[in-house]
């Protein structure tokens, strides 16, 4: 029978569940609202979307990292409580999506969610945990990053999801399993730590750079230094904040005697290899919703003192 456009907005009023789904529901079950209603319920769409407007700022990073260390995956998956980010069926089902991520490479949301996971696309999984934890649920963001010849990856989670750091690595010569992996972690970790900005400096955008000098120029002017103490000033503190933003020229959170660099080339020197940094992702759990990220970085930076 024809589905009319009235059936599908009363559906979508009933269940709160989008116009497709509705649309499919009633299709169906012949029209019948009841059943259509009752059809959406048992998979879970029913009241779904009523609650995708609600604010989802908890959750967890989960990261995958393959046995032979060459292919790094990251999710941050959203709730709106601690309380079901810490239920171990979510914790399940951000396992299970960011295995999905390594397995398939996508990291694309929504074609994510268009994807093919155990049988059914991962939008109609989602909606179903929406409905049996009564939270809105996001899929948020989602990296893979992947090594060549003897290049591996790194992982570093802290406090079981609220950030999470994949970093990647090139290098020339084999670095011993034990070895590329503590290298992998203390770079991860530092990075959650310290929350750089860039890998090197070759990677910052001159237009930033620019802004940086145009902030740090008022801040002098506004101490009332000469103009010629203000430019000296300036490039001074220029090439220090470069540095300070860099992940390679920070000092490592474990050694402050040392750059990040410094420990990459001690570990190299140890394995008769060549190893270079060749860039890292981070995400910090709701970082951007609702509002900034909070003390999170300070957390982790304290727990390594």
């Amino acid at each position: 029978m024809a589905i009319t456009a009235s059936a599908v907005k009363e559906l979508r009023e009933m269940t709160g569940a989008g116009m497709m789904d509705c649309k499919k529901a009633l299709a169906e079950n012949d029209g019948d609202l009841q059943k259509a209603a009752e059809y959406l319920k048992i998979k879970g769409i029913a009241k779904a979307d009523k609650k995708a407007d609600r604010v989802a700022a908890e959750g967890l990073v989960g990261t995958w990292v393959s046995e032979d260390r060459k292919t790094g995956a990251m999710i941050e998956v959203n709730c709106e409580t601690d309380f079901v980010a810490r239920n171990e069926a979510f914790e399940g089902f951000v396992s299970e999506l960011v295995a999905h991520v390594a397995a398939t490479g996508i990291t694309d949301i929504d074609a994510l969610l268009a994807s093919d996971l155990g049988g059914r696309p991962v939008e109609e999984v989602r909606k179903e945990r929406v409905a049996g934890t009564g939270e809105n649920i996001t899929l948020r963001r989602a990296a893979l990053l992947k090594a060549e010849g003897d290049g591996f990856v790194g992982e570093y989670v802290h406090m079981g999801g609220a950030i999470g750091v994949l970093v990647q690595f090139g290098a020339e010569g084999s670095v011993p399993g034990a070895s590329a992996e503590e290298l992998g972690r203390d770079v991860a970790m530092h990075a959650a730590a310290m929350a750089p900005h860039f890998t090197r400096e070759s990677e910052i955008d001159e237009n930033v750079v620019e802004n940086e000098k145009r902030v740090l120029t008022e801040q002098a002017m506004e101490e009332g230094k000469p103009a010629e103490i203000v430019e000296k000033m300036v490039i001074g503190r220029i090439r220090k904040w470069r540095k300070e933003i860099c992940l390679v020229d920070q000092p490592f959170v474990k050694n402050p005697d040392v750059t990040i660099q410094g420990e990459i080339d001690r570990v190299a020197k140890e394995a008769g290899a060549r190893i270079t940094l060749e860039g890292f992702t981070r995400f910090a759990r709701g970082e951007g919703i609702e509002k900034k990220e909070s003390n999170l970085a300070e957390e982790v930076a304290a727990t390594l003192k």
